[in-house]
Parts: C-alpha cells; structure tokens; sequence
C-alpha cells in the first residue's frame, strides 16, 4: 500500500495492553489495542480511515468535507475536528429524532459545533437517502464556490479501509511484545470499513487470525454484505489479498446490539461501570461498550470461545459517555 497517498493524522502506533485482572478471572489472556489514543479530540477509529480518505481530498484540491452519521456521530466530530486542523470547511448531515428541535451542546454535537461545523439535520426516515443528501450538500458547496469531498457514514468505503489494514501491519509489529499472536481479534462493527480492514489486513499481516465484529446496529447479514462489498473493492484496487468466503471469512456476532442504535440497556451499562473499575479502561455506550459486553459475555459462557489469547480494538467513543450521564448514573453507586 506504499503508493497510496495517506495522510499523517493519527498519533501511531496506538499501544497494546494487558488487560491483568480481566486475563486473571476469565482465565484467557486478554489484550486491547488502544484506539481510542489515535488523537486529540479527532481521537478514536476514524482518524485511521481519515489518514487515507484526507489525502485523496487534498489531492482533489477540496476545501470542504461533508459526511453523515448519527446526532452523536464519532465519526462526525472526528471529521470536523480534522478539517479545522487542515484549515477546511465541514458540514455534517446528521440523524435526529426531531430536526426542528435544537440538538443541544452534549458530547460530540458540543464539540461540533465548537469546531464550526454546519449541521444539517435529517429525520430516521431521511436516513435511507443520506447519500443523495450528502450529494445535494456538496452540490449546494459547489453553487458557493468552493471545493467539497463527501465522505460515506463512517469512512467505510475502499479507500477508509486501508487504515485498518495498516493497523492490522502495526498489531504484527507489537506481536513480539505481547508476547505472540493472537487467536481472535474483536472489534465493534457500525459501518462495515474497520471489520473490512481488519479482515483483510489479518489475512496480509496475521496470519489470516479470526476477526470478530460485534454489530452495534443491524443484523449479521448486512454486515457481511457491507464488509464483503467494501472487502471486494479494496482486493481490487490495492492489489490486497481476496476474501476466499465471505461466510467464513466476515464472523458478526449481532446478539449484543441491544435495543438499538445508540440505545443503552441497564447490562450494557453496567458492563462498562464494571470494566472502568477493574481495569481503568473507559468504553462507550455505543460501540465499544456494546462489543466488550458481548465479547466478555460469550468467554464467561466458554472461556475458550475465541481461544486462549484475545484482542480487542478499543475504538474510541468517550465524548458519547455524557448525553448518557443520566442513564449512567442509575448503575453508579
């Protein structure tokens, strides 16, 4: 992947962590990969996809990027807070409940805003469209005069992807660290270009290691169909190895989503209180919180359900701690 142009953003290699009193009571040796360190507060999975995603838009001379995501979106912010680094404009189209109603100063729609960002909300039901409006977005930009990139929900597409396949080249690099390879690599899965990656960089760096993806949203099937898409591309593009079967190769675990997008229940919660007090590790509600309660849930089942060393990536999602304050604070005692 030397020829693609990638752009230096995130703060790498994140490092891998033992995770003592977690390995000591489940009885496996479990490690997480700190993700959530990539930045500042672009920090977090998506600063990989953007490395690569930022140069390509540079190259096409853009001044302004228009992605979409959830009123919460990770990656949103992360995409705001890196075009006000490079001096560029954002728009983010976001999915809300209500558009009419003003989305507030919590988390990363606070920090949206303090970056600048234009905010252009859009209904549940608008959500199916959101790449025509992000086409109309970026139409709208170019009747102004200026330059926009539209970058898909998440960065998952071929070109984001690569920054997992690098990550995947950085964890082979730690190995020796860690003290040997890892039988699985969980990771959480709401859009499909991390899992792509990851998949795909295992095969190239890891030895084709198992790589399971916990749906925070959807269903197996659609994932596999995103990943196998995104995967497909990337082979093709970037010369990297195919997938031999995507129903081999692409494992989604969608037994922990939960209620729901965003949406916490009482066990997810409490989960995430659990780990920060034994390990001092801080999850998200949305994404790393819902994946480690399914990964831990499924070794306290079988301890070896994923073999006897594990990894997880931990990508990032702190700022979407505080819209929950409230629901947090009915587990905290």
């Amino acid at each position: 992947m030397k020829h693609v142009p990638r752009l230096r953003l995130a703060r790498l290699p994140t490092p891998l962590e033992r995770l003592d009193r977690l390995s000591s009571r489940l009885g496996v040796d479990l490690w997480i990969k700190r993700d959530d360190l990539t930045g500042g507060v672009e920090t977090g999975n998506k600063l990989r996809k953007l490395e690569y995603l930022l140069a390509e838009a540079r190259g096409q001379g853009a001044d302004t990027l228009v992605t979409c995501g959830g009123i919460q979106s990770n990656h949103a912010r992360a995409t705001a807070a890196v075009a006000a680094r490079l001096g560029m404009r954002s728009v983010l189209v976001l999915r809300t409940a209500d558009p009419a109603a003003d989305p507030g100063f919590e988390g990363n729609v606070l920090l949206d805003r303090l970056l600048g960002a234009r905010l252009v909300l859009i209904t549940p039901g608008e959500w199916k469209d959101r790449t025509a409006r992000m086409d109309a977005v970026a139409e709208d930009e170019r009747r102004a005069g200026r330059k926009p990139y539209v970058i898909p929900e998440g960065g998952s597409n071929a070109l984001g992807a690569l920054g997992y396949v690098h990550a995947a080249e950085e964890i082979a690099g730690q190995l020796a660290v860690a003290g040997g390879p890892f039988d699985t690599i969980a990771y959480a899965c709401g859009s499909g270009g991390t899992g792509a990656g990851l998949i795909l960089g295992a095969k190239a760096h890891l030895g084709g290691a198992r790589c399971v993806g916990f749906a925070v949203c959807d269903d197996a099937p659609y994932f596999e169909g995103a990943i196998g898409r995104i995967a497909a591309e990337a082979s093709e593009r970037f010369g990297l190895p195919r997938l031999a079967n995507v129903d081999v190769d692409v494992e989604i675990d969608d037994r922990y989503k939960g209620v729901g997008y965003a949406l916490s229940r009482p066990e997810e919660l409490g989960r995430i209180r659990d780990v920060a007090r034994e390990e001092g590790i801080v999850l998200d509600p949305v994404y790393t919180g819902k994946a480690f309660h399914g990964l831990l849930s499924e070794i306290e089942k079988s301890r070896f359900a994923y073999g006897r060393r594990v990894l997880f990536v931990h990508t990032g999602g702190l700022y979407g701690l505080f819209p929950k304050a409230g629901e947090l604070a009915t587990v905290l005692g």
